[in-house]
């Protein structure tokens, strides 16, 4: 993982921590430093940071196992200064499995305060809750403290702010009497709108971190919203649903001038190449033309600059699969052949105008389910 060290594995999964994570240790070592602590104290404050951290690379292997139930692997769990990400393959679908996967982090916390609680009632009794100082740097200390950020973690997490756990729970809950992606955008909304209480309540008390937990919110909300729309306009969709029928090709003898005058011509951007027989040699992109003309003019054949390999197309795939294939190759256009011949085209404009009008129909009929 870029700009992350690798610290081992847990259960088989990966875990690492990010170069920013040593902006939150000098700052907690220049703040103790400006207080006048000594090196004790701010060897206790570091302490502190690096057990809560255990706690939260805890909290996500509980997301990871929870998902490992369900057959979804984690190819990562990545340490930030505001917390956490356990990197799933994806998310599961029914709600009940999500609901599971998202209350598994926060339920490993209660489980370590639960663990805790015993120890710090033994050197503490009652005076744990309420009437000892738990800022003050102590060895003593660490217990409570830790059992008390525990809490602060499990409350925090709960607060509906998708996608963080609470706003998975409410998507869980949302999509078991909605549609997916309609409960995705509902929870995503309500996140945003936590977003900016948290940028508010950041301001006022001048807690940079919940300045970063917003961003980090926002554009995750609206990021998973997307996603989840986009997953559920492929479902079930197969890849010959997406093709284009209707389409121009080119002689691979014709010159750059014959496939300039065709690309002006219409919406169409990328070009088959066939041969004589009819057969496909090629694809000519817009990009291979406009490199052509601007080597050898438009006098050069079609030919010199078409690509000569290409990604087949299997009509029964799912379409997801494959536009997921085109997006990591680098293919803008994907030909369906048979007997050699070319009859039709998968194109990435087409396939997300065919995402667009899918997700319009399936809201559509899920408002009209709604108002009955």
């Amino acid at each position: 993982m870029n700009w992350s060290l690798k610290l081992g594995r847990l259960t088989g999964i990966p875990v690492f921590v990010h170069w920013t994570f040593t902006i939150l240790l000098v700052f907690v070592w220049w703040t103790y430093a400006a207080q006048g602590k000594g090196t004790y104290e701010i060897f206790l404050g570091l302490a502190l940071v690096l057990l809560i951290f255990v706690c939260v690379t805890l909290h996500e292997l509980g997301h990871a196992l929870a998902a490992r139930r369900y057959g979804i692997k984690t190819s990562s769990i990545t340490l930030l200064p505001i917390g956490g990400v356990a990197q799933l393959e994806r998310m599961p679908k029914d709600p009940k499995q999500e609901l599971i996967v998202a209350i598994a982090g926060p339920a490993v916390n209660v489980l370590i305060a639960l663990i805790l609680l015993p120890f710090v009632w033994y050197i503490f009794g009652h005076k744990a809750f309420g009437e000892i100082d738990l800022t003050k740097p102590s060895a003593l200390l660490l217990p409570a403290q830790l059992l008390w950020i525990n809490i602060i973690l499990v409350l925090f997490n709960l607060v509906p702010a998708f996608p963080m756990d609470g706003g998975r729970i409410l998507r869980a809950l949302l999509a078991s009497k909605l549609d997916y992606a309609i409960a995705t955008r509902i929870a995503a909304r309500v996140g945003q709108a936590s977003a900016i209480l948290f940028v508010v309540w950041g301001l006022i008390s001048g807690n940079i971190f919940l300045l970063f937990i917003a961003l980090f919110v926002f554009l995750g909300a609206e990021a998973e919203a997307q996603q989840a729309e986009t997953s559920t306009a492929f479902e079930n969709v197969r890849a010959k649903n997406a093709l284009v029928k209707r389409f121009k090709t080119l002689d691979e003898n014709e010159s750059l001038a014959r496939a300039a005058s065709q690309l002006l011509a219409g919406s169409q951007r990328d070009f088959p190449v066939v041969d004589f027989r009819g057969q496909l040699v090629g694809i000519l992109t817009r990009e291979d033309l406009i490199r052509g003309v601007t080597f050898k003019g438009y006098e050069a054949r079609v030919a010199e600059f078409m690509h000569k390999e290409w990604m087949d197309v299997d009509p029964d795939a799912p379409l997801e699969d494959t536009y997921r294939e085109m997006i990591s190759s680098g293919v803008g256009t994907a030909p369906l052949l048979e007997d050699d011949k070319i009859v039709g085209l998968l194109t990435s404009e087409n396939i997300q105008e065919y995402m667009m009008l899918s997700s319009a129909y399936r809201t559509s009929r899920a408002m009209q389910k709604t108002r009955k």
